[in-house]
This record gives C-alpha cells, structure tokens and sequence, in this order.
C-alpha cells in the first residue's frame, strides 16, 4: 500500500474533517520521529495516517471495534504486518498487544499529544499553531481541566520509554505540525 492508497482508505472510512486532521497530524509527527530512529518515513507516516482510520465507524474501542476491526480489514487488503501490529499496539489495554519497536512507541506517543497540540492552537485567537511555542503548551499541560480527556502521564510515559525529555517530544511533534500547518488547517 502506497500513501495515496492509504489516504483513500482513511477518507473512504472518515468523513470527521477532525478526525481526519488528527490522523494527518500523527503522520506528521511519525514522519519527523522516523529519521530519528533510522526508519522509513513513509512508513511511519502511513502508520500515523491509518492508526484511527475505521474510529469513526467503530467508535467503541473493544475486542468488537477499532483498532481490531480496522485490523481486519487492513490484512484483508493486504497492509503489512508491520503497520497492523503497530495500529493494535497503539489500544494496548484492549488489544494486548505490547508496542515494542520504535515505531510503535512512537505511535503512542505521538497519538494523544497531536490532539492536545490541536486544541492548543485552536484555542488561539489566531487559530494558527505557528504562533504556539512549547512554553505555550506546557501552560496549558499544567491547566488540567484544560483538554482534560488528554491523558498526560500516558504521554510523559511514552515519551520516556522513546529516551527523549518531555519538552522535546512536545517540540519535535510540534515542529512537525508547524512544517505541515497548511495541510492540518492550522495555518490561522
């Protein structure tokens, strides 16, 4: 599966133009992780682009919905192993699987952190997450009943378990969005 293969399957299952920046947010920030770790970007990205694909339609995170139904299909059309066993590591605690290689580590711990990005820049006056920095988002971290579903320890875990600080990994996913803002319709 190619990129724009992978982008026709996300769009044919996600109407949410939410939904759909956030998939494109996480490849943003795989596609930045990547290099980092020696791997490919492309296939990084693609994990981010279809981790959530089949959410909107299997909504209930369980044995009977996403990530495993997406799963399914996924092998049905015939997507690597690879990319399947890191989109079922990404919902650990339903689907058992451990997330082990770099990519998968980063998947989760990218995941949450786009969407509390997202929600930083949109409360913006500008609406443009150019104009967010790291000091910016590390004041509404501490805001707690700011993006409360965010779940911050599980993203300082992941981030850990990647060896980078916290305000790294908030800069690097951050950079990566800014470099795509246009794409995300985060440019203000």
């Amino acid at each position: 599966m190619n990129r724009e293969e992978a982008w026709s399957l996300m769009t044919e299952y996600t109407a949410s133009e939410s939904l759909r920046r956030h998939m494109l947010a996480v490849e943003s920030a795989m596609h930045a992780y990547a290099p980092r770790f020696g791997g490919d970007p492309a296939l990084w990205g693609m994990v981010g682009l279809l981790h959530d694909f089949d959410y909107e339609q299997n909504p209930d995170i369980s044995v009977e919905g996403h990530p495993v139904v997406g799963s399914k299909i996924l092998r049905e059309k015939g997507v690597g192993e690879d990319i399947i066993h890191a989109i079922l590591a990404h919902a650990e605690e339903i689907t058992g699987v451990k997330p082990e290689s770099d990519m998968e580590k980063t998947l989760v711990a990218v995941d949450e952190l786009t969407g509390f990005l997202i929600a930083v820049t949109l409360v913006r006056p500008s609406k443009s997450i150019l104009d967010v920095n790291l000091k910016s988002v590390k004041k509404k971290w501490k805001d707690k009943a700011f993006a409360a579903p965010v779940n911050r320890q599980e993203i300082e875990h992941a981030a850990e378990a990647l060896g980078v600080s916290l305000d790294e990994h908030i800069q690097i996913v951050l950079d990566a969005m800014k470099a795509d803002a246009e794409s995300l319709g985060l440019a203000g």
